[in-house]
């Protein structure tokens, strides 16, 4: 494990996360509001520590990474950007320097778990912050790296594998650069048209933008107390719906559908059972709390499709209380912060080509004990899947809900109600944010213990590094030489 490698390239993800602060430094000096001087001593001390990194343990020559150092630049990469991240807000007047860092990683992981009780009255350049580093975390700040580290003569394919969302990490491109460079521009593009549309819908530019990075990172972080619900518009929640399902899709898609293959959905497999499933939970939950929550189908569909749209692509954006629906649409949410989107997209849960397969591995076992001797090859569309492939998804499972359990218990050991306990670990290691209980949609994470909310902080990270990333690094053979 060559160290000198793996800071070099950490310092340089460390100037390009301060200089990203010059945006909501620009918003506070605009609004001259109070945030100024903390994110201008955070910047400043991020990108002087950056510098610092990358000069002194410069090597000559061009750098080849490895898979070990690219996995040990990942988890330690997001670590050190959650807490130089949350300068802004402990400087900010946030209550401890945990709580700073909990809505630092909640915002790099995507998760959109808060700690603050009165979200409206954090000056503008900090509630920008905060939603800025959502939509960095939503495509990778791994990634966004990657697109200029062939210019200082590292190599980046390694941190892709390592970064990139879902169980595949396909080739866009020949080269790392130009994938990365592709998907940004699809997440640019997308950010964009969202911005506009909300405009459209009333909605100012500042809170437009705040949204929009939120939805197209599938994050979460409002700049209203009430969320969504706050703006009591039927066209901003259909169209905020709509780019969170985008998001939650394989943005390898979205590539592909731009360079003209307009059928390119219908053939992934995976869009097909994603598609049928947002469709047949989403009929339930609205079905459910048509006659018991509300008047009209209008209403029932607006706040359904909404609630469904944004647990299963892990946004956790709200609308509405869905702890008041009942038990099954609760049930069906719960279900959907387990499943969430699709691989290769800015969506945190399980994610549905595991899904896919692990019922479709159950059905062979079936299978087997009534055909003992039947050679039944498992296919995801017209590819047959390695039993490797399998056994890693198999294992993928195994230490999720591994995780989710031990996480639960010591929750439940500090004094949270096993309710909360559960649902709180759910929603951050499936990147989600609100819950149930005490961190239900109209709640927040301010009254989980402090050791408590370091465990969610690891649940996030362990949740948005897809486990494997993260918990190599406690497997004693992976130092070895």
């Amino acid at each position: 494990m060559r160290w000198p490698v793996a800071l070099h390239v950490t310092g340089l993800i460390l100037v390009c996360v301060g200089l990203c602060m010059l945006v909501p430094l620009a918003c506070g000096w605009y609004y001259a509001d109070s945030s100024v001087p903390p994110l201008f001593l955070s910047l400043c001390v991020t990108v002087l520590t950056g510098f610092f990194l990358m000069f002194q343990f410069r090597r000559p020559g061009p750098m080849v990474i490895n898979h070990r150092e690219g996995m040990v630049i990942v988890s330690v990469g997001w670590a050190v950007c959650g807490f130089f991240g949350a300068l802004p807000f402990a400087l900010g007047g946030f209550p401890s320097f945990t709580d700073a860092y909990f809505e630092s990683v909640s915002g790099f992981t995507t998760t959109g778990a808060s700690i603050l009780t009165n979200i409206e009255a954090l000056p503008k350049g900090l509630l920008l912050w905060r939603s800025l580093t959502h939509w960095l975390g939503g495509m990778g700040i791994i990634v966004m790296t990657i697109a200029i580290l062939p210019f200082l003569g590292v190599g980046g394919m390694q941190l892709y594998k390592a970064e990139v969302p879902g169980p595949v990490a396909d080739k866009l491109q020949p080269r790392i650069k130009d994938t990365a460079m592709s998907l940004w521009k699809v997440y640019v593009l997308f950010t964009v048209a969202q911005v506009i549309l909300l405009l459209f819908g009333g909605m100012d530019l500042f809170d437009s933008v705040c949204h929009a990075f939120g939805t197209m990172a599938t994050g979460g972080f409002s700049t209203r107390n009430a969320s969504v619900a706050a703006y009591g518009s039927a066209y901003i929640d259909y169209v905020i719906s709509f780019f969170m399902l985008a998001a939650s899709l394989n943005f390898a898609l979205h590539f592909q559908l731009f360079r003209g293959r307009p059928l390119v959905l219908w053939r992934d497999p995976e869009f097909r059972f994603f598609g049928a499933l947002v469709a047949a939970l989403t009929l339930v939950v609205v079905l459910s709390i048509r006659f018991i929550n509300y008047q009209t189908w209008a209403d029932a569909a607006r706040y359904g499709v909404f609630q469904v749209a944004s647990i299963i692509s892990t946004t956790g954006f709200a609308t509405a209380d869905y702890e008041l629906w009942g038990p099954l649409p609760q049930g069906i949410l719960l279900l959907c912060m387990f499943v969430g989107g699709c691989a290769g997209s800015t969506a945190g849960g399980i994610k549905g080509m595991r899904v896919m397969l692990l019922f479709k591995h159950a059905y062979r076992e079936l299978f087997r004990m009534v055909h003992p001797r039947a050679v039944l090859p498992i296919k995801f569309g017209q590819k047959l899947v390695k039993e490797e492939v399998l056994a890693s998804i198999w294992g993928f499972f195994v230490l999720f809900i591994a995780l989710f359990v031990l996480s639960s218990l010591a929750l439940a050991a500090m004094g949270v109600d096993v309710l909360t306990s559960f649902a709180a670990v759910v929603a951050c290691i499936g990147n989600v944010g609100p819950g149930l209980g005490e961190v239900g949609p109209v709640d927040n994470y301010a009254l989980i213990p402090a050791m408590g909310k370091w465990v969610l902080i690891f649940c996030m990270l362990l949740g948005r590094l897809e486990i494997y990333t993260v918990l190599v690094l406690f497997v004693p053979e992976f130092w070895r030489k």
